[in-house]
């Protein structure tokens, strides 16, 4: 089996908060090795969170801000240069970049995924 078949039990996905957010802020993050963009994102009863995201090639500031977007915010914070990411962004590896997990119609910021 690879890792992608090894099943998992309940609780070990119990124990990851995927929580929807809004995009409130965005920022150039020059000093990234590779582009990115500095995230605040809104998690509701979890507070305003920030993280660097490798998003640029398909998003821009303006295409984020408004967005709701789906954020593991349950990682320890990690130290990505000068800036400290407090929660992980999920997407999806295209060839033409990552795209963004989002949410099909409005969801109250902080909701968990069920």
């Amino acid at each position: 089996m690879t890792a992608m078949q090894d099943p998992i039990e309940w609780a070990d996905f119990e124990r990851v908060a995927l929580c929807v957010g809004t995009v409130m802020k965005v920022e150039a993050f020059p000093q990234a090795r590779k582009p990115a963009w500095k995230l605040w994102v809104d998690f509701g009863p979890h507070g305003t969170r920030k993280t660097s995201a490798q998003i640029v090639s398909l998003y821009s500031a303006e295409d984020l801000v408004g967005r709701q977007i789906v954020g593991v915010i349950n990682f320890p914070p990690k130290q990505i240069g000068g800036f400290l990411s407090e929660f992980l962004l999920t997407g999806f590896h295209t060839d033409a970049g990552v795209v963004i997990t989002t949410v099909e119609r409005p969801v109250p910021n902080g909701t968990r995924m069920a």
